[in-house]
């Protein structure tokens, strides 16, 4: 099924539970809508900048944060799922690790911490070769990773989601908190990019 056609059928699908919820009187559309926009204006990539800023410049978060994601954004008041909890892992790249996610089977996101998910990341063709041929699709994003560092890929589900903690630049030591999180974008979050 390809990427055009699958997210079709899931629109479809969509807008059929949509009509059945406001039907049976579970929901009204208007509430939906509301909720869906409540959802969202929560949600940015400016929030997983800031969590990752702080472990930049605070040892004992980003330990914490490496050792249980989910209760460490809590503390900066960040949600790690959706709509219903999941487990946020946080994988850190070091000068030998490089980390990038991915979900094979649908489009499994840290949505509160990384904002709406790019159309790229719930495309087949990144969902399917990644995985495959990691080096090469970081390449395609125009970041080329040093052939002497490993890649690891992470496969979010239903129930964990993943974060990158991408490595503090070189030169930024006396930056505050505030300045570093301008230095973070959501690729790097992801990992198709380094920073």
């Amino acid at each position: 099924m390809s990427g055009t056609h699958a997210d079709a059928l899931i629109s479809r699908q969509v807008r059929g539970l949509e009509a059945l919820l406001e039907e049976r009187g579970v929901v009204a559309g208007a509430a939906l809508d509301e909720a869906l926009d409540a959802f969202l204006a929560g949600s940015s990539p400016l929030n997983g900048a800031r969590v990752v800023a702080r472990a930049w410049t605070d040892p004992e978060f980003k330990e914490r944060l490496l050792a249980d994601g989910t209760s460490a954004v809590a503390e900066l008041g960040y949600a790690a799922g959706g709509v219903q909890p999941q487990r946020l892992r946080v994988v850190e790249n070091t000068a030998h690790t490089h980390n990038v996610i991915v979900c094979t089977l649908c489009s499994c996101y840290p949505v509160r911490l990384l904002g709406p998910s790019p159309s790229w990341y719930k495309s087949e063709a990144y969902r399917s070769r990644v995985v495959r041929e990691p080096r090469a699709v970081l390449a395609e994003f125009g970041f080329a990773v040093p052939l002497d560092t490993e890649i690891t890929v992470w496969d979010s589900s239903a129930e964990t989601r993943y974060m990158v903690l991408p490595r503090r630049p070189s030169g930024t030591e006396s930056l505050p908190e505030r300045a570093l999180t301008d230095l973070i974008t959501r690729n790097a979050l992801i990992g198709t990019a380094p920073q």
